[in-house]
């Protein structure tokens, strides 16, 4: 509930004069529940109707499946609990309007009709409110006007109510103060780095009495999941790719009409600036000639910029014949002209030289054969398919399919860990998840253009391999282990040489670390680093952090408070006075629901709430 609320609250004004409006609009083309004339509950004198719950509830089923584009039953909304969520808000707007009536507030016709006018739904297509299109409406979803505008008038009230509850709260600085402090200041630390190459002795490689205690004491780090045993028939087109037969044409058409990837001329990468007069453009060459400007400044002059005059790579035929000749007959000067362009004179500058190259059609014919062989073989794999379709509606086994066609037959321990061979592919990934005991085995598509069909064989539960299969990942773990152990204890002897007189800089090699935020992640170090570093109380402080391959000595140097003129300060004080402010005002609207719920005295009717939830698929 308290999340449900701190959202509402974030644009509270808003939804009080106008969110709640539309609630009693929710399912459009829907008829009233059993008449209305059901209680699902009440407050004092206020009751909650079977029409209000069922609308409610069908409101948020279509909220939830606009807001992840994915279809959402009521069964998955009652599994999460919003079933209750919703109703506990009924009970909440009904609290409302049994106090806001008790309390005589209430608004005159004139601000109900110019709530309503507002609604546009309401509204015609010149953007007026429309008396025909609000009759039709409420008509559709099974009320009446005048009902329409009574919930339109203890809709305002509540919001009214609501208002008065709520508005003004303003937080003292002092929260908002202490927060940006806390959240503002900085540490500067220096460390040093024990791995494994400052260890005295490097590690001895484990006996197999070490195995055997590693493995007998540590069974979880070597346990195998929960595996779906999956028998399945694939064929991709590699597996065929040899086999299929390549006509010397099919390779030579298809190099040729490639030709201009294997064979290109000699190209430059260019930029081009134009000028009004031959004249222009002389004096800028004259001027860059003479270390008086640059290119760049003349293209900046121009309130042009780099991209504008770049025309990337060009060939000798891109140009015309008076600019190619003039570029592509100079190899040493980087601005050229000025050339005669079509757009006028102009000054190349040359970025770089591609040199002719060719592949010539023995170098390609690898390449371009694998290209049709692959081609050919998907083509084949897809002719094989309404064959592989009746013999599996046939009933014929993922065995009898693999024996009478080209597709291969495998087994695999399936997890979701499983990324080696087929289980590369996404859509094996699904079908192995999805598969049960007994389904018949449906022929599937994979992302290149294979095939396959699965069969679930069983549920393997978790096992522990024996030793003599695991003994190189037992030997890597063990190793691991000691090695963390070692490089903590190497650690945690210099810090004890520390406390006797040593400094860290005699230690060893130091890195520095400065204005460190409680919020930073440091790549390089221990995830717990910054953490610890912030739980130091006392520059000159010293830690040591243990790792997965290196322990850390960390002496805590400097404890930079947040400075309140630093430029993001004042951004972050409005942000946090907002957020303070709404979550006071969330705490206390709660607190007066809950306050004016225990007052009334509220009921539901468990009977009627369950003939409501029948009523959804």
């Amino acid at each position: 509930m308290a999340k449900t609320a701190a959202k509402k609250v974030g644009n509270i004004f808003v939804w009080i004069l106008m969110g709640l409006l539309f609630v009693a609009l929710a399912g459009f083309g829907i008829g009233s529940f059993a008449g209305g004339s059901s209680q699902v509950g009440s407050v004092g004198d206020v009751e909650i109707t079977a029409d209000d719950y069922y609308r409610a509830l069908n409101n948020e089923l279509r909220a939830q499946i606009a807001d992840t584009g994915e279809v959402v039953t009521f069964a998955q909304l009652r599994t999460r609990g919003v079933d209750e969520q919703v109703l506990a808000g009924l009970i909440a707007r009904a609290a409302l309007s049994h106090e806001a009536s008790e309390m005589g507030i209430s608004v005159g016709d004139e601000e109900v009709a110019r709530q309503i006018q507002q609604i546009q739904a309401f509204q015609g297509t010149g953007g007026a409110f429309d008396r025909n299109s609000y009759e039709f409406v409420l008509s559709q979803q099974g009320a009446t006007p005048r009902e329409f505008e009574e919930d339109t008038r203890e809709d305002i009230s509540r919001a009214l109510l609501q208002a008065a509850v709520v508005g003004g709260l303003t937080p003292p600085d002092i929260f908002a103060e202490t927060i940006a402090a806390y959240q503002g200041e900085t540490r500067d630390f220096t460390r040093l780095t024990v791995g494994r190459a400052e260890l005295a002795e490097d590690l001895a490689e484990p006996t197999d009495a070490d195995l055997l205690a590693y493995y007998e004491e540590n069974p979880q780090r070597f346990t195998r999941p929960e595996a779906r045993r999956i028998t399945y028939a694939w064929i991709i087109p590699d597996h065929i790719r040899d086999d299929v037969a390549l006509s010397e044409d099919d390779l030579r058409g298809l190099y040729d009409d490639r030709i201009n990837l294997y064979v290109q001329p000699e190209r430059r990468l260019l930029e081009r600036l134009v000028f009004g007069t031959t004249d222009d453009a002389q004096a800028a060459f004259d001027a860059i000639a003479a270390g008086e400007t640059d290119f760049d400044t003349l293209v900046a002059e121009r309130d042009l910029t780099l991209d504008d005059v770049d025309i990337g790579e060009v060939a000798a035929e891109d140009l015309g014949s008076a600019a190619a000749e003039a570029v592509f007959s100079d190899d040493e000067s980087e601005i050229i002209g000025p050339v005669a362009t079509d757009l006028g004179p102009a000054l190349f500058r040359v970025n770089a030289v591609l040199e002719a190259s060719e592949v010539t059609f023995e170098e390609a014919r690898d390449d371009l054969a694998s290209e049709l062989a692959g081609e050919a073989a998907r083509r084949e794999i897809d002719d094989m398919r309404e064959a592989l379709d009746d013999q599996l509606a046939s009933g014929a086994t993922l065995e009898e399919l693999a024996a009478d066609s080209a597709m291969r037959l495998a087994t695999l321990d399936y997890t979701p860990a499983s990324e080696e061979g087929i289980a590369a592919y996404d859509n094996f990934r699904d079908a192995a998840e999805a598969v049960e005991d007994g389904d018949f085995p449906e022929l599937l598509d994979l992302s290149d253009g294979g095939l396959f069909a699965v069969r679930l064989d069983e549920i393997v539960p978790p096992t522990l391999p024996p030793l003599e299969g695991i003994e190189g990942a037992v030997a890597e773990a063990w190793t691991n282990s000691a090695l963390r152990d070692a490089v903590a204890a190497r650690a945690s002897d210099l810090v004890a040489q520390m406390a006797q007189g040593a400094t860290l800089e005699d230690l060893g090699d130091t890195a520095e670390d400065r204005l460190i935020r409680r919020q930073d992640l440091l790549p390089d170090l221990p995830p717990t680093t910054v953490a610890q570093v912030f739980q130091m109380e006392n520059v000159g402080d010293v830690v040591m952090i243990p790792g997965a391959e290196a322990a850390h000595v960390v002496r805590l140097d400097a404890i930079n408070p947040a400075t309140r003129e630093a430029p993001d300060t004042a951004v972050i004080l409005q942000i946090l006075d907002q957020t303070i402010a709404q979550s006071i005002a969330t705490d206390i609207f709660e607190a007066y629901g809950q306050a004016t719920q225990a007052e009334a005295g509220f009921t539901t009717n468990s009977a009627v709430i369950n003939s409501v939830h029948a009523a959804f698929p």
